[in-house]
């Protein structure tokens, strides 16, 4: 089956990729720049659908002892020469991909595929350091269970078997979706990237409000982390709309349509997350300008040695580099672009 396109409502292109293209068909090298949280969730899933460990090249400077003992299994971890890769995958901090910039272009060649899972670093720059073949991706922390939802978004070179790659490569980690339209990516970051914060938020003040009803605070917190637990496993196994499940719960005039009735008021839950996925819309949209200021700005007035490793690691005036008190400062230009992108200039 190749790959297909659908519309959605709104008119966007959502690309549906062909999964058939499994882990085990992978050829090449897979360099991991990045195996902490998020890249080691990756690199297990990976191993458990079947990817050949010699094939992975793992670069972690400080890596976890599970990411370690895969060496055993024929993971090359820091290998002094990996040479270019069939596929790059960097799972960095976002901050700190400017300092790596020179060390990851040792793993890229001229057909070499980037994948990136760095939040708020868009297509353009990835390119500027990895090439013109890359997919953009946006996971979210349940990934690291297996449970995520992954967007992507592909340059225009990437091929529909690179994309199929990459597809395999995100799958590792639960569900993948494909947008051709990188614009979606900051409201893409609103909805999942953010949205497991939302739903901790309401087991949090669900267990608050069954204290204030009454019950002891142990048996609260118990009572609102499985009921959200239970009732996000019943919504992922069933075809349902969510509008459905709700209403099958709710009785005419019985105690859950009174909850409702507040929760879906005029200020209820509706407005609430209207104006939070907004608010983290627009600041993901400031964040990625400010990243895009800051780089050039530090680009301008480039230092070297440390100094210019930590700069560039930071979107901020200053910085303290671990293992010292002293805080790095920023070139004058980029303190005035900081001033200009808070609002107190």
């Amino acid at each position: 089956m190749g790959p297909c396109v659908r519309r959605d409502d709104s008119g966007f292109v959502v690309t549906s990729v062909d999964n058939s293209n499994t882990l085990q068909n992978i050829t090449g090298t897979i360099v991991l720049s990045g195996a902490g949280k998020m890249g080691g969730a990756m690199l297990t899933g990976w191993l458990s659908r079947g990817l050949d460990p010699k094939r992975v090249v793992v670069i972690e400077p400080a890596p976890a002892p599970d990411i370690s003992a895969l060496a055993a299994k024929g993971v090359r971890l820091n290998p002094a020469d990996a040479g270019a890769a069939d596929t790059l995958v960097i799972a960095l901090k976002p901050q700190t991909f400017g300092g790596a910039g020179a060390a990851l272009k040792a793993f890229v060649g001229p057909s070499t595929l980037t994948v990136s899972i760095m939040a708020g670093t868009p297509i353009a720059s990835l390119q500027a350091v990895c090439g013109d073949t890359v997919v953009r991706a946006m996971p979210n922390t349940p990934a690291a269970i297996g449970r995520g939802i992954t967007v992507a978004v592909a340059a225009r070179n990437v091929s529909a078997a690179q994309r199929a790659v990459a597809d395999a490569l995100l799958r590792a980690t639960g569900s993948v979706e494909w947008v051709d339209d990188e614009n979606l990516m900051d409201a893409v970051t609103a909805v999942s990237g953010s949205g497991p914060a939302y739903i901790f938020l309401l087991a949090e003040e669900l267990a608050r409000a069954g204290v204030e009803a009454g019950l002891p605070p142990e048996l609260a917190t118990r009572l609102a982390r499985e009921t959200v637990a239970g009732s996000g496993e019943l919504l992922h196994r069933s075809d349902l709309p969510s509008a459905t499940l709700r209403q099958n719960v709710t009785s005419p005039g019985g105690t859950t349509a009174a909850a409702l009735e507040v929760l879906m008021g005029l200020d209820g839950m509706q407005s609430l997350l209207t104006r939070a996925v907004a608010a983290a819309t627009r600041r993901s949209k400031e964040l990625r300008r400010c990243t895009a200021i800051t780089r050039a700005v530090v680009r301008t007035n480039a230092p070297t040695g440390d100094a210019a490793r930590w700069r560039m690691s930071t979107s901020v005036p200053s910085v303290t580099q671990p293992g010292s008190r002293q805080a790095l400062m920023a070139s004058p230009a980029a303190i005035s672009i900081s001033k200009i992108i808070i609002g107190v200039a």
